[in-house]
């Protein structure tokens, strides 16, 4: 959608961000202890996330892997967001909750435009929440041209119990569950942009 923004556009925002202190693992949990290790294998940690990912390739769920989560984990919730897009908050690319306390994700694991996901055992009562565009899955990457390098937070947060909260819930409602209830943290930041 924002690829056919005209490149002026873009261009013309390009000062226009929301920037990583508006980020939930920035503004909203930022004293959380960052002890989970959060990679992929498809991209290091500020480098540039593979078109296979985004708008401009099939738009499929990245792999991911974490390690590290503290005694005591029961849950562990999946957030996306974008800290370079021209809004007062970060766009939300992603939100799962009540994930098993395992190791990850695969590739195309979860919902996305190009299908429902391949893993359909996320763990009981796990669920997608709504993205930016009002869909409970993957929201591929899509930056304006000539508006510059995005930063995409993929941010992992241990809990000790499941939230509870309903079916499509959107960031201010997973925000307020996950309130008090945050054990560790972990981050993994994947770039992309439209020239």
């Amino acid at each position: 959608m924002l690829e056919k923004l005209p490149h002026a556009v873009g261009s013309a925002l390009s000062g226009l961000k929301a920037g990583l202190d508006t980020t939930t693992y920035h503004r909203d949990f930022g004293s959380v202890p960052e002890t989970i290790s959060l990679t992929s294998p498809a991209f290091a940690d500020g480098e540039s996330l593979p078109a296979r990912f985004t708008e401009d390739g099939p738009g499929i769920s990245p792999p991911l892997e974490w390690s590290g989560l503290p005694a005591g984990t029961s849950r562990v919730v999946l957030l996306v967001e974008d800290a370079g897009s021209p809004t007062p908050k970060p766009l939300v690319h992603l939100i799962a909750w009540n994930l098993a306390a395992g190791d990850g994700l695969g590739e195309g694991d979860l919902a996305s435009p190009a299908g429902e996901g391949v893993r359909h055992d996320l763990g009981k009562n796990s669920f997608l929440g709504k993205n930016s565009f009002l869909k409970d899955q993957w929201l591929p990457p899509d930056p304006p041209t000539g508006h510059g390098p995005h930063a995409y937070l993929f941010q992992v947060y241990a809990l000790g119990a499941p939230l509870d909260l309903p079916a499509s819930s959107g960031r201010a409602a997973l925000i307020e569950a996950m309130t008090g209830q945050v054990l560790a943290k972990g981050c993994l930041t994947g770039l992309y942009e439209r020239r």
